[in-house]
């Protein structure tokens, strides 16, 4: 499967940047993970929308959901039509003034996963896990299911030990990396340290850090991440268009 980065900021987008969201393609199915504000225009660049087959949620902050609205309007102002009428939208629904407002006439659907069973999505195994977070959020488990090859998305988080349980293995982390190893008091984001010691004990495979802050040193970022996976693993600094075969 190939994943290509939309977005990667967290909070707002800056100098062009989007917030949150990556295109997951496998099989000639292509699923659009979170849709943050900017993510539309950076879709465009690689992939006309009405191509999408399905989008995913893992929670209703405007950083991974502030392109939705237009998603919709998009599909709603286009005619044309590729593989059906309506594009799914997937999220949770403990909000339910949220997951209801993922239904636009003649554009989109609704459609609620499960957190507590393996979900089923184009070519894709689903598996998800509730984060630390002030609202409800989920950690996303991919598994492509021809090749076996995994993603895992933490979403957003402060870290609890579940989340090295849940990404074990995983061929590709993407982590919410928000602050710096030094960070004080309490967070409901992850630091680099966190971030790199919960991928060497889940024994990732690749570190995709991500959600990261808009006005600090890229290269500490990466730096102090991948020291605390004592050098185990890669561990890749995001950029708009990069593309991950995984």
């Amino acid at each position: 499967m190939k994943l290509t980065i939309l977005g990667y900021y967290g909070g707002y987008p800056f100098q062009h940047t989007a917030t949150s969201g990556y295109l997951l393609q496998s099989a000639g199915f292509n699923l659009l993970l979170d849709c943050g504000s900017g993510v539309l225009l950076e879709l465009e660049d690689v992939l006309d929308p009405l191509k999408l087959d399905a989008v995913l949620l893992s929670h209703y902050h405007a950083d991974h959901v502030a392109d939705v609205g237009v998603l919709q309007y998009y599909w709603q102002l286009h005619s044309q039509r590729y593989q059906q009428k309506l594009l799914p939208i997937y999220g949770h629904q403990l909000d339910q003034t949220a997951y209801k407002a993922l239904d636009w006439p003649t554009a989109t659907e609704k459609r609620a996963y499960n957190p507590e069973v393996v979900n089923h999505i184009g070519p894709f195994d689903l598996t998800f896990l509730r984060t630390e977070h002030p609202v409800p959020a989920f950690a996303i488990r991919i598994k492509e299911r021809d090749t076996g090859k995994v993603l895992v998305y933490t979403a957003d988080s402060r870290f609890f030990p579940a989340l090295a349980d849940f990404a074990h293995d995983a061929d590709l982390l993407i982590a919410d990396t928000n602050f710096f190893s030094d960070q004080t008091g309490k967070i409901w984001h992850m630091t680099t340290k966190q971030v790199g010691k919960m991928a060497r004990d889940a024994h990732v495979h690749e570190l995709l850090i991500s959600h990261l802050p808009q006005t600090t040193d890229r290269d500490r970022l990466l730096q102090e991440t991948q020291a605390a996976t004592k050098d185990q693993l890669p561990v890749r600094l995001p950029q708009i268009g990069m593309i991950i075969n995984i």
